[in-house]
């Protein structure tokens, strides 16, 4: 199973509250972990959308009628599957909450 596909049964993708006094205990500073997390969640948000390009541009058509119009079950299949893929911000969060970002600050 990949890690996306891991990713979406094991992250709810609704929001929820956070325990915001622990997670600053990791940096010591709020702003540092959300500048932490926000990075990381640009990261995740890079790969996936190059991901879903990269899936979808088998299903590309290159001509330029408009009379073709193809309704591909796949491809609507692949795009529901990102959807439902929980927020990279989300995802981020729990990486960050299970010590799976390696960070540092820059004058260390």
């Amino acid at each position: 199973m990949s890690t996306t596909k891991k990713l979406v049964s094991s992250l709810n993708p609704l929001i929820e509250t956070r325990d915001v006094a622990a997670m600053k205990e990791k940096t010591g500073n709020i702003y540092e972990t959300i500048a932490v997390i926000g990075r990381r969640a640009n990261q995740i948000n890079v790969t996936m959308k190059e991901e879903l390009h990269r899936k979808l541009e088998d299903f590309a058509n290159h001509t330029d009628t408009l009379e073709e119009v193809h309704e591909n079950k796949e491809q609507i299949e692949i795009s529901r599957f990102y959807e439902r893929m929980a927020n990279p911000v989300l995802q981020s969060i729990n990486e960050f909450n299970n010590d799976k970002i390696y960070h540092r600050k820059k004058d260390q």
